[in-house]
């Protein structure tokens, strides 16, 4: 079973407000991979980086990119994320669009999800979440 990180797993790592890198490294028996929706959000971070962040932070996103694979939003993960979508809604509950299309990733694969944001995420039933320590 693979853990997905998400996107504020890595930007702490980021900022120096987590030892990302390490903490990959002492899980020596994991598998580690990020979903396509987080590294458009980290892209997305870079875009907007201002010009003394940008080659910082655009080279962060790169050495992370090359450690972890990717996981592709296909089309059996829009049917997992407009089944979540749709349950959530029934029951009341929400998740932002990008946190929904991680989940989503996340099931369908039968993935974790790393996450400092666990409260948001176990909102999402049948999905398993870990805070990284």
């Amino acid at each position: 079973m693979a853990i997905i990180l998400d996107s504020d797993v890595i930007i702490k790592g980021e900022r120096g407000r987590f030892d990302l890198i390490g903490w990959l490294a002492a899980q020596t028996a994991q598998e580690f991979q990020i979903a396509a929706i987080t590294v458009a959000e980290l892209w997305h971070g870079v875009e907007r980086a201002s010009t003394a962040h940008r080659a910082r932070r655009e080279g962060y996103l790169q050495e992370i990119v090359e450690r972890l694979s990717v996981v592709p939003y296909t089309e059996a993960t829009a049917l997992v994320h407009a089944e979540i979508w749709a349950a959530l809604e029934s029951s009341g509950k929400t998740i932002g669009a990008h946190d929904l299309i991680l989940a989503s990733t996340a099931i369908e694969h039968g993935s974790v999800v790393a996450t400092f944001n666990q409260r948001h995420f176990e909102q999402v039933p049948g999905l398993k979440v870990i805070k990284p320590t």
